[in-house]
């Protein structure tokens, strides 16, 4: 394998401390200019990936059918092995079978079919805001971010308001944790508990079925074959992990990016910058989830590099979305950045199911504020999360002010 180049300074990027501890973007820079595509040295515990990172190659990779998800589609799960849910779940499914499932669950994302969804969103978002403006120091994370996205993936779900609470907790142990010293047990814990509760929840819409996705999925067939609970309960999974981690991280990130860079907060206020533009470049500038993995199907050459088939391979977006060949100034906050093409949500057949959702709940919260706040302030020191796939922030102390 090819070892980094002389004077390169590699870092591990299994370690979730890794994000934390260590200037991540002036690390990407280094890499893309000096070994775009590089070997990550085994260690005692997990073998050895590729590391790519240049926009270009990332958003070719996506489309290669020389690489496969099916062992899975992030480091923590594809470095221990297979992915139990490969071929099951629409994220780690690929071929006829991944267009079969997306197609039976696309439509339920789809903007007509969303369109009570995003009012729900917009509702939310503005009581949200609302309740915190003049209210003193709170914890946007707890107080606005967590309370959108999930609830309205659970909204779809028809998942009991009782139950929500749960969800959200063990989804953020699912994929980070806010402690640098937290094991793979918890997060494999989580995991389980969230499968477990979509099982049953699976199981009880197959015998009383209603009017949202999970029953769609129960009384689905593809070719000519019922889903079983199992992977119901993993799709079901894949939602909720995806639906909650991308926009609340996002919103989180929104938020701290718009009080460091106040020229910006007054653009988007003032309407000077639209509202849709500046949601591209949150995505962009938040990029939540930092990578993808893959696994090669068969052999194949990169930047003079052999990759051998059953090679994991690693797409970083975090690098790909701040690459100055693309992005001028990409550490620039530039809300009115066009053209945007970010790849925070992923390119090709696997590119994110609830992309517009996602949108919609960016531009209800941004919309929120610049018609209920005038000043934002920290107040407190925002909290890291500790995870390799994930990045953002689990607090974030603030205070929302409205001039009368």
């Amino acid at each position: 394998m090819s070892e980094p180049a002389l004077g390169f300074r590699s870092l591990d990027l299994v370690d979730p401390a890794t994000f934390v501890d260590n200037d991540v973007h002036g690390f990407w820079r280094d890499v893309r200019a000096e070994n775009p595509v590089y070997w990550h040295p085994a260690t005692d515990n997990n073998p050895g990936f590729w590391v790519v990172s240049r926009y270009a190659d990332v958003q070719a990779l996506y489309h290669d059918a020389a690489l496969s998800s099916e062992r899975g589609n992030v480091l923590d799960v594809v470095l221990r092995g297979n992915d139990s849910a490969g071929g099951s779940m629409l994220a780690v499914t690929d071929g006829p079978s991944h267009r079969k499932l997306r197609n039976l669950m696309f439509s339920a994302f789809t903007p007509r079919a969303l369109a009570e969804v995003v009012t729900n969103v917009q509702l939310r978002s503005t009581e949200l805001v609302s309740a915190v403006v003049g209210a003193g120091c709170f914890d946007f994370a707890a107080e606005v971010a967590e309370q959108i996205p999930m609830n309205t993936i659970c909204d779809l779900l028809s998942v009991p308001s009782a139950d929500r609470r749960d969800l959200l907790r063990w989804n953020k142990m699912a994929l980070s944790s806010d402690r640098a010293d937290s094991s793979d047990l918890d997060a494999l814990s989580a995991r389980n508990e969230i499968l477990l509760y979509f099982v049953e929840l699976a199981e009880e819409r197959r015998r009383k079925p209603g009017d949202d996705v999970i029953s769609m999925l129960a009384s689905a067939e593809v070719d000519g074959v019922a889903l079983t609970v199992e992977e119901i309960a993993v799709n079901c999974y894949s939602l909720i992990l995806g639906g909650d981690e991308t926009s609340r991280i996002s919103a989180i990130c929104a938020v701290l990016a718009l009080i460091e860079n106040p020229d910006q907060w007054d653009a988007l206020r003032t309407g000077a910058v639209d509202v849709d533009s500046a949601v591209e470049e949150v995505l962009r500038w938040a990029t939540p989830g930092m990578h993808v993995a893959r696994t090669a199907r068969t052999g194949f050459a990169i930047h003079g590099h052999r990759v051998e088939a059953g090679d994991i391979v690693t797409l970083w977006n975090i690098s790909a979305n701040n690459d100055e060949s693309v992005f001028h100034q990409p550490r620039r906050f530039t809300l009115s950045r066009s053209p945007n093409k970010h790849l925070s949500f992923g390119h090709g057949p696997h590119y994110c199911l609830g992309a517009f959702l996602g949108r919609a709940e960016l531009r209800a919260l941004l919309t929120a504020l610049t018609t209920q706040v005038t000043r934002m302030e920290l107040c407190g020191k925002p909290r890291p999360i500790y995870s390799n796939f994930v990045s953002g922030y689990d607090t974030l102390p603030v205070r929302f002010e409205m001039s009368r």
